[in-house]
């Protein structure tokens, strides 16, 4: 019997191995191509010919495919459902919360556990104090996983029982990451259009990322509170702000779609009576009339 089994070893599944072992756990290992697999066994690592095998080894597994269409292939494959008895499996591949949903059922009904989660890192960045790792499922099986997943994240965030959380948490922070990209090309195509240099508009956009990092944490907690008395930047000033920057695409002859957008939400928000308020109060005219719990 080893401590952790790892099914999955492409370049994070490598990283989360290495990390174990260097934790001093024994590891057991699954992969389609076991060649992958030779210098962490030459490190003391166990390979297992099947994915049955390298469950049935650990009292913990952890999944890290590219995606749920590997994982379930994975799961459905001979002798896994059976493995799966009193078995605690950690998916951190990608995949929506339909599909968390799914395998935590097949699992429960195998007589395991299940966590779902998210990596929100890149592989050299695993393993550090700050590593976020988003996981979401039962609090005893939470408990139980946790001590394992802190080797590959300090940062864990524990999302609540509901199977899908992490999933969703993980669509979340992706569409501010998309959202904040587009900004960012958009400023580009500015930089670019006026002969200013776009490396010292990249170091410029690092350099404010913590300010507005701080800005955004404090806009969440505005939201959450349903509070959206002034505390930072009041709405009314972002009104002609992006004004300004939609006329100057007009004029440069660029691409609009993004100033334009926001500049709508920002009209129907002083139409709406919220230019006095807090800029988080934006979301009121772009989420449902009665939000989802």
């Amino acid at each position: 019997m080893t401590d952790v089994s790892i099914i999955g070893l492409g370049s994070m599944g490598l990283t989360l191995a290495d990390l174990l072992l260097k934790a001093g756990n024994s590891v057991s290992l699954w992969n389609r191509s076991a060649e992958k697999a030779a210098d962490l066994v030459a490190r003391g690592a166990h390979l297992h010919p099947t994915p049955a095998l390298a469950i049935s080894a650990s009292p913990i597994t952890i999944i890290c495919l590219y995606d749920y269409d590997a994982a379930r292939s994975i799961l459905r494959s001979e002798g896994v459902a059976e493995a799966l008895d009193d078995r605690l499996l950690v998916n951190l591949g990608t995949g929506s919360p339909k599909d968390a949903q799914e395998a935590g059922a097949f699992v429960a009904k195998s007589g395991g556990r299940y966590l779902d989660g998210a990596i929100q890192a890149a592989p050299s960045q695993m393993g550090q104090p700050e590593t976020p790792v988003l996981i979401s499922g039962a609090r005893d099986s939470f408990d139980e996983g946790a001590p394992t997943l802190r080797i590959l994240g300090g940062n864990l965030i524990y999302l609540g029982e509901r199977i899908e959380a992490a999933s969703f948490m993980d669509l979340a922070t992706l569409s501010y990451v998309y959202g904040a990209y587009a900004g960012f090309l958009h400023g580009a195509m500015l930089a670019e259009a006026v002969g200013i240099n776009v490396g010292t508009y990249g170091n410029l956009v690092n350099d404010i990322s913590p300010t507005f990092g701080a800005f955004f944490k404090n806009e969440g907690g505005v939201i959450e509170s349903d509070d959206f008395t002034i505390t930072e930047s009041p709405l009314r000033i972002s009104i002609p702000a992006v004004e300004r920057i939609l006329t100057a695409s007009r004029d440069l002859g660029l691409n609009t779609e993004v100033p334009e957008l926001v500049g709508s939400w920002l009209d129907r928000a002083e139409r709406a009576g919220l230019a006095d308020q807090e800029l988080a109060a934006m979301i009121k005219v772009i989420r449902p009339a009665a939000p989802r719990t």
